[in-house]
């Protein structure tokens, strides 16, 4: 299980709060289909909500270890029954190379020239 800093944990916790859950544990409980859909899950989006439909409070606190041991994750937050969960995507992985890509034609878009923008045309200067 990985650890973070309470700068990384505040800026992931400011990611997740817009975030919907991804994943529902219920009332079977933390199967390994149902890890392996958090692992499928980590790998395409790094950052997760999981809610656990189970109202014991002791066994929520025991899944968030049992989720992030086996899967290399951390723990960001777990409020009720909603749990967030990070992991680093890999470098390698499909999704962060097509982030990396250039366009399509191959070559780098040219860049913008950064000059003066022209004054904003008032609504009077159109009805002359």
């Amino acid at each position: 299980m990985k650890l973070l800093t309470p700068a990384e944990r505040r800026a992931l916790k400011a990611r997740a709060h817009h975030l919907q859950p991804v994943v529902m544990i219920g009332d079977a409980g933390l199967t390994p289909k149902v890890l392996h859909e958090i692992d499928v899950n980590l790998k395409s989006h790094e950052l997760i909500k999981i809610r656990v439909l189970g109202d014991d409070r002791a066994a929520r606190a025991g899944m968030v270890e049992a989720i992030c041991g086996p899967l290399a994750a951390a723990p960001v937050q777990h409020i009720g029954k909603i749990l967030v969960i990070f992991r680093p995507r890999p470098e390698d992985s499909p999704a962060a190379a097509s982030a990396g890509r250039s366009t399509a034609g191959g070559g780098k878009k040219p860049a913008k020239a950064r000059g003066r923008k022209a004054p904003r045309r008032t609504k009077r200067s159109f009805q002359g």
